[in-house]
């Protein structure tokens, strides 16, 4: 490689972070392909990138730039907010020009870095909402208007354009800038605006810049950021408090609460300066939190955010199907924590719940052709959530994009003698460790197929550390050169091979994938009596599409064996399950009645049907129509294979 191995760009760059246990490693060391990330990595740079530059074209986010200089285009258009979702787009698109060229997709680059360098302000500000003739209202509302949020997005796009292009264009107008804010930005003691933004982001993004530029102040800004939240700052809002994580400081919360975005982001803020700090009551926290979170307020698919009121968390056990809020930006944001939880304790918990947030979360945010989007996952539909190519209030599409596109960086990490594998992918990897270069060749057809073999091209010791996910079971088998290796495979824990590894030695890795039945809390009681079925890091629905004619309420999940089964010609070729399911024929008819008194009846019969479930990130992408996840249990006990 012409490029020396530590110098290449990181998305999270904690070569230098004292606290981290282990570094992600660079996006550019990684080259995905195979039959899944491959070319979906190449579609998000071939169809979405473009597509969405041409849609923000069209809802005026770069128009809103260039008023600056051309006023006579007229007023502001769109959300306060809009100059974010152009830059989370450049930051994807760094990245993607990073791993292949595309002169088309540099050319809007290059375009957009000129509208954003000409709209900057004399002093550093640059806002388009605020730039023109409300230049006078600066930081007047920052509960509302989202300036330090797009600021945070404007310095991480900075920071990925210069780590990938090697070229000061972006960084130097978000360095203006960000000088500015801890200019204004501060304790009252130090006679500074200590206000706080309504919606997080400043926080991870300062993290990164002084990451970038080892320029102290932004990290300490970052901190106060973070520690003066929770004191009512933000109140008069529609939703409290709360909607803000203003209601409590952050070392005294014990579970997330408001707005799931916001809150996610706020905690990858705190992890970002723990990584930095070692403030060990920021991570206990953030551990709490965590813990929290798993065991009351997640779906099955990983999503956050069960209220469309206040686009929330919810209270414990609050998880409706149907409206399900569970926004895309949500999942990307617990990705971004968990990335960092990982990195500070080397958990296979958080690599776990990162890899099922990608698949069932996130994924499904973002359709098969790379042209529409997600913005609310639910998990039950009756045929009128439609995806779009794109939003009034646009987050989820470019974050995606980001997401796809540095999302090799997500596959190994390293620390002092060790290379670390969290997510199984085929793939070309060259990590540098311990000054040596490490080949590693996976092939797999994960997450079809549980098969994963990875080949080493290296002449030096160190550890692989492999990922054995919650999910696998005891089944799960390990060799090495043909050898079973004899160790205690620990589901949801990593296993340590140490050798003197040759080139040519040959890692088999074999995860049994049963289809799973699940089951929620008793306390999640709109799903009492149901299941959900999931196969190695999938989860499920079935979907109007397969069953015409039958409403998916009424299926159950009968006593026979549930077959997976390789279907190429189906959503670009799936792993689909397939059953017998049951429609009961109730006694008693229910036309036009709504409750009835119990007379103990049961069922006169019932009738076969084929059911058929998808992979619930395909879901939508044939036609509108109804979806279920959680699936009504025949009152016999079922058996799956």
């Amino acid at each position: 490689m012409t490029e020396k191995q530590s110098d290449q760009p990181r998305v999270v760059d904690l070569s230098k972070s004292p606290h981290a246990r282990i570094t992600p490693v660079s996006p550019l060391a990684v080259t995905l392909g195979g039959e899944f990330w491959g070319p979906r990595q190449e579609r998000n740079t071939r169809v979405s990138l473009l597509s969405q530059y041409q849609q923000m074209e069209e809802w005026g986010n770069f128009d809103n730039f260039r008023r600056i200089r051309n006023p006579q285009l007229g007023p502001f258009r769109g959300k306060v907010f809009n100059d974010s979702d152009v830059y989370k787009w450049i930051e994807a698109t760094s990245w993607a020009l990073a791993l292949r060229a595309d002169a088309q997709l540099q050319e809007k680059l290059d375009t957009a870095l000129g509208l954003i360098e000409a709209a900057q302000c004399d002093d550093g500000y640059l806002n388009t909402y605020y730039a023109v003739e409300r230049a006078h209202e600066r930081w007047s509302n920052l509960r509302d208007n989202h300036e330090l949020y797009c600021a945070g997005h404007l310095l991480q796009a900075a920071v990925a354009h210069h780590r990938t292009q090697k070229n000061r264009r972006l960084l130097d107008v978000a360095v203006r800038f960000a000088d500015l804010i801890c200019e204004v930005f501060g304790t009252v003691i130090e006679g500074k605006n200590p206000g706080i933004d309504g919606h997080e982001e400043i926080e991870l993004a300062l993290v990164e810049l002084y990451r970038e530029t080892g320029s102290i102040k932004y990290l300490r800004l970052a901190e106060h950021f973070i520690d003066a939240r929770g004191y009512g700052h933000l109140t008069g809002g529609w939703f409290g408090l709360e909607y803000f994580q203003d209601h409590a400081p952050l070392r005294k919360q014990s579970a997330m609460a408001g707005h799931a975005v916001r809150a996610l982001y706020y905690n990858t803020g705190a992890a970002d300066v723990f990584l930095e700090t070692g403030d060990r009551s920021l991570l206990n926290t953030l551990e709490t939190m965590w813990s929290h979170m798993q065991g009351h307020q997640i779906y099955i698919s990983g999503g956050l955010g069960s209220r469309h009121h206040g686009e929330a968390l919810g209270a414990d056990y609050e998880l409706p199907n149907a409206q399900a809020y569970t926004e895309t930006c949500a999942a990307i944001g617990s990705m971004m924590w968990n990335q960092r939880m990982l990195a500070a304790t080397a958990d296979a918990r958080y690599a776990d719940l990162l890899e099922h947030t990608l698949y069932n979360a996130m994924l499904p945010g973002w359709s098969l052709d790379g042209k529409r989007y997600f913005y609310v996952n639910p998990l039950a539909n009756d045929g009128n959530h439609k995806r779009q190519a794109w939003y009034e209030c646009a987050c989820c599409p470019p974050n995606v994009a980001r997401t796809v596109a540095a999302l090799s960086g997500s596959v190994y990490s390293t620390s002092a003698a060790a290379v670390w594998v969290h997510l199984y992918a085929s793939c070309d990897a060259q990590i540098e460790l311990d000054g040596k270069v490490i080949g590693l060749h996976q092939q797999t057809r994960y997450p079809w197929d549980g098969d994963i073999e990875i080949t080493i091209d290296a002449e030096h010791t160190f550890d692989l550390m492999l990922r054995i996910p919650s999910w696998a079971a005891t089944q799960t088998q390990l060799s090495i050169n043909g050898k079973v290796v004899g160790e205690e495979l620990t589901p949801g824990s990593y296993i340590k091979l140490n050798r003197a590894w040759r080139a040519g030695d040959q890692i088999r890795l074999s995860l049994p994938m049963p289809v799973r039945v699940m089951e929620s809390h008793p306390h999640v009681l709109e799903n009492t009596g149901r299941v959900a079925l999931m196969r190695g890091p999938l989860l499920y629905c079935i979907e109007a599409a397969d069953h015409p004619g039958v409403n998916l309420q009424d299926i159950e999940l009968a006593n026979s064996s549930v077959q997976a089964q390789w279907e190429p010609e189906l959503l670009d070729g799936v792993i689909a399950l397939r059953a017998v399911g049951k429609l009961p024929v109730p006694e008693r008819r229910w036309s036009n009645v709504l409750y009835q008194e119990r007379n103990g009846a049961g069922r006169q019969s019932s009738r076969d049907v084929a059911l058929v479930a998808i992979p619930y990130f395909t879901w939508h992408n044939r036609n509108a129509g109804p979806m279920q996840v959680w699936l009504k249990q025949a009152v016999t006990e079922a058996t799956y294979g």
